[in-house]
């Protein structure tokens, strides 16, 4: 009973998935999520709307609804695998997390998060990563019911710097230059000696013509990683664009 969940509102959904020959892929008893927002597959983004609370549905999923052509290691689904989804319509609520959450929700919904945006990275869909990686940050960042204690407050960190280096990522993938560099430097603040944040920093420094910055940064990712090829290849670069061209 109750009204179908409308644009923008959060929604907690209880999940069964289950391969053809009945194996269980998925279980997650509580499953938050924005439909529209790109964070589970298409199946329960079209799905779930159609749904009232209580309600308990079956969703029978062609791949492409699913986790595509190529599977998914983490749950293990095979390539080209239709799944059965058992969905029970929790919660509706307006609005993503509205109320505040203890430390491991904020984590467990954090983490579900990345990991989606890793999903659509990983199949070129950039722009979907990107969305699930600022929700995610949105989740760390939320409203606590109580002080984290101090591992999860570093397991919060750890979160936020990981996400970060993926937004970095997905916006040098959009093209978007000034946005991937304002990425690297939160996490830098949060995080002063990470590797793939000073390294991305780097690239994007020199990119922009800025090669003492871009120099300064990849020198200090060095000496944390001097073993990184990748580092001493943008070294390389640099030393040569700025090194005279002889006359001829």
């Amino acid at each position: 009973g109750g009204p179908r969940p409308l644009p923008g509102q959060e929604v907690s959904v209880k999940v069964l998935g289950a391969l053809e020959d009945g194996g269980l892929v998925e279980r997650d008893p509580r499953l938050i999520f924005v439909p529209g927002h790109g964070d589970v597959v298409q199946a329960l983004e079209l799905g779930v709307p159609t749904m009232q609370p209580g309600e308990v549905s079956f969703f029978l999923a062609a791949f492409p609804y699913a986790y595509g052509r190529p599977g998914s290691r983490e749950p293990d689904v095979p390539p080209e695998a239709p799944l059965l989804f058992e969905v029970t319509l929790l919660e509706v609520r307006d609005g993503p997390d509205p109320q505040p959450l203890p430390p491991a929700v904020r984590l467990r919904l954090g983490s579900q998060r990345r990991e989606r945006g890793n999903f659509h990275f990983a199949r070129s869909d950039f722009a979907a990563a990107l969305r699930s990686y600022r929700l995610s940050l949105r989740a760390l960042d939320g409203p606590a019911t109580a002080p984290p204690g101090p591992e999860e407050e570093e397991e919060l960190r750890e979160q936020r710097v990981k996400c970060l280096n993926n937004c970095a990522a997905a916006e040098m993938k959009l093209g978007r230059a000034e946005e991937a560099l304002a990425a690297c430097e939160a996490a830098l603040r949060i995080s002063p000696d990470n590797g793939r944040a000073l390294l991305r920093r780097g690239q994007l420094l020199a990119e922009q013509g800025r090669d003492a910055e871009a120099a300064l940064v990849l020198r200090r990712a060095l000496e944390l990683d001097p073993a990184s090829k990748v580092i001493h290849t943008e070294l390389s670069r640099l030393a040569k664009r700025q090194s005279p061209q002889p006359s001829t």
